[in-house]
């Protein structure tokens, strides 16, 4: 039986635990986290050994949610944990992103990696300790794994920042970072926030990153207790006569095709390249390999592109480092729709459509946590023609749903509250073309099509995506990153905001650190960027419009005494039912007493308030009402003067002079002008006939 090792650090408000020896002992390392109630078991299982022409690394991680974690049982049919949620799919990603560059350039061996909530409090997000653990077992493991990485969330609230603040922290704190890190280097981040400034975001980065160094020494205490040796990065091992031969053809050719601007154009000229290359060789050699001649050209592409931006200062499509690429924006597309946009910068188009509906619309989750839901929401969709492929369509991948995540949450600070805009928001951003960061083109796009909608925005949002060249201590940062900067590049840095400051930001690196001085670089000229697109962006639309649009659902809001809800819905809803079949309306009551009344009809909207407003009335002294005799009695008739509220006519207000039977001048059944003439501390109503009568000029009984 293996020794079971346990090391701990105070981290923020609670202690950090990691634990191993205990659990799932044949994966090749198992790491338990604990923080507060929250427990997550992390476990790593790597292949000895690389599969045949393997030219990429297959690393998987998947971070999953028992419900029982939380004392729940799933809901649904089949009352079991199914596809992965998105806080799952996301999570999985944030493990994913820091991780990956810390494994050796030449280790292609699959790795797999799974991350297990086991226990949740009320307090503390199970993500930063999937993130830690990742590592912890990593390094333990015998996977090549270059150092130890921690995790943090970071909050700001009254100006002060918060290591991992709670749930109920983070309902009041201006942002939300979450932090990855090496002893020296950023590795990943990923922020949401509301106009936080730029100033800001660079002290919680360093602030995070020093608040995290504990954790990285709990690590390193731990694989001196229990690390086992590595295993040998093997990689991929190539003749070099293959290399010499592949960069001699390639000689120079790279200087022209690198400068072509056309995407299609460029990727033509690659390809015919390599054709060229490929014919050099003899297919029915012994040792032929395809993959091999690939691979080596595909690492001459990378070297040449990077040698120009580096040694000779120019980008692929001959831009300067600081250049945005010609940006056009419309609005009012769609003749139905509620709102639309057309956004295209350079080869990237997002067609983003704003649609409003009502509370019935909201989305509810079912978390860990709790039930909540949600309001705004934004949905990102990446078909393959928008990069001129052929693909199956199966539903949105892991990547549309952390690009989704994160337009929305650079949009969501700016949206109205229910009290000043009850409507449900979803917008869709079908990528139409693409070459560099179509999230950050979702994020303009969606603005623009919640101001056609007429949302009133607190203010517009832009993103703009930055990228990174570095080479030992030389290093280009580079602002509108297309297709091939991300991929040939060392970085992709988004940042989207307002004119006042950041609202979300999302940071992935293919080299093991980022530098402050480089961070800071990235953030200023971003900032650059966001102003000038802004600028555009107001040319076509400055402000929400007034109006919605005529197909858009119009939401009446009603306050209505709490207490006469009963009177709406009626005996098993029968009155509310009747209200809507009646008038084809929607109508959402709380338990405050607010009723949202939506319809795109304006008179059918009109009569059910009517109807609403005649059922929820509150009885005022003085005010004449027609009421309907009800019960009578020998000293006066009872009388409903709006529905379920009845008042007395006393004999003595019934008529002029004496009156000795109320039945001589009333009737059940008979309607008849009342006025109130009072209402006692008990609420009974005080009416009178005779002053009604007198007031309205009537000189006959009702019958």
């Amino acid at each position: 039986m293996s020794e079971i090792t346990r090391v701990s650090v105070p981290f923020g408000r609670e202690s950090l635990i990691l634990e191993t020896g205990k659990l799932a002992k044949q994966s090749d390392a198992a790491v338990l986290v604990q923080y507060g109630g929250t427990v997550v078991l992390v476990t790593v299982v790597g292949s000895r050994e690389m599969e045949e022409g393997q030219d990429f690394f297959p690393l998987t991680c998947d971070y999953r949610e028992k419900t029982y974690a939380a004392g729940k049982i799933p809901g649904g049919y089949f009352k079991r944990e199914g596809k992965p949620t998105e806080k799952e799919v996301l999570t999985s990603r944030l493990m994913d992103r820091p991780i990956r560059p810390m494994f050796p350039d030449e280790y292609f061996n699959e790795v797999q990696i799974m991350a297990t909530v086991l226990s949740v409090d009320a307090e503390t997000n199970p993500d930063i300790l999937a993130m830690i653990g990742a590592s912890a077992a990593l390094t333990i493991s015998p996977i090549p794994f270059a150092e130890p990485i921690a995790a943090i969330r970071v909050g700001y609230i009254d100006g002060q920042y918060v290591v991992n603040p709670t749930y109920a922290q983070l309902e009041k704190s201006k942002l939300d970072l979450i932090l990855a890190a090496s002893k020296e280097n950023i590795a990943m981040i990923e922020s949401g926030s509301n106009e936080i400034s730029e100033d800001e975001m660079i002290k919680a980065i360093e602030f995070g990153h020093k608040s995290l160094q504990p954790v990285i020494e709990l690590q390193k205490k731990m694989i001196s207790q229990v690390g086992k040796k590595k295993w040998e990065a093997l990689g991929k091992k190539i003749a070099p006569d293959i290399t010499k031969k592949i960069e001699k053809i390639c000689e120079g050719k790279f200087d022209k095709i690198n400068l072509i601007n056309e995407k299609e154009a460029r990727q033509t000229a690659i390809d015919d390249l390599y054709k060229e290359v490929l014919a050099q060789f003899d297919k029915t050699a012994e040792g032929f390999c395809e993959i091999d001649i690939k691979f080596v050209y595909h690492e001459i592409e990378s070297r040449e592109v990077r040698n120009l931006i580096l040694k000779k200062k120019k980008r692929p499509d001959g831009r300067s480092f600081k250049d945005i690429r010609p940006i056009s924006c419309e609005i009012g597309l769609l003749p139905r729709t509620h709102g639309s946009a057309l956004f295209t910068r350079g080869q990237t188009q997002s067609l983003c459509v704003a649609t409003l509906g009502t509370s019935a619309d909201e989305q509810m989750i079912d978390a860990l946590e709790g039930e909540y839901y949600k309001r705004f929401m934004l949905h990102y969709n990446f078909p393959p023609f928008s990069v001129g492929e052929i693909g199956p369509n199966r539903g949105p991948g892991r990547r549309e749903v952390g690009h989704g995540a994160l337009a929305e949450r650079a949009l969501r600070p700016m949206m109205p509250t229910q009290d000043e805009f009850p409507y449900t928001v979803r917008i869709v951003s079908d990528i139409l073309e693409s070459n560099g960061s179509s999230s950050m083109a979702t994020v303009c796009g969606g603005t623009l099509s919640l101001m056609d909608a007429g949302v009133p925005l607190k203010a517009p949002v832009a993103g703009i995506a930055m990228g990174l060249v570095k080479q030992d201590n030389d290093f280009a940062v580079l602002t509108d990153i297309q297709g091939v900067e991300d991929h040939l590049g060392d970085m992709d840095f988004k940042v989207a905001g307002t004119r006042k400051g950041i609202n979300a930001l999302q940071m992935d690196i293919k080299i093991k650190g980022l530098t402050p001085e480089i961070m800071k670089q990235a953030l200023a000229e971003a900032y650059e960027a966001r102003m000038k697109i802004l600028d555009i962006m107001e040319k076509t639309i400055s402000t929400p419009r007034k109006e919605l649009s005529v197909f858009a659902p119009r939401i009446t809001t009603l306050i209505i005494n709490p207490e006469k809800i009963k009177n709406v819905i009626g005996p098993g809803g029968k009155v509310i039912k009747k209200i809507i079949e009646e008038t084809g309306v929607k109508i959402d009551i709380s338990d405050d007493g607010k009723v949202l009344i939506a319809s795109s009809d304006s008179k059918a909207a009109e009569m059910a308030i009517g109807k609403i407003k005649a059922l929820t009335e509150e009885v005022e002294v003085g005010k004449i009402y027609y009421g309907k005799v009800r019960k009578i009695m020998n000293f006066g008739a009872f009388c409903e003067i709006i529905p379920g509220t009845d008042g007395l006519v006393h004999v003595s207000e019934i008529a002029e002079g004496f009156v000795k039977n109320a039945e001589d001048h009333l009737k059940v059944g008979d309607v008849v002008a009342v006025k109130v003439i009072g209402i006692d501390a008990s609420g009974k109503i005080n009416l009178s006939a005779k002053q009604a009568k007198k007031e309205l000029g009537i000189t006959q009984d009702a019958k």
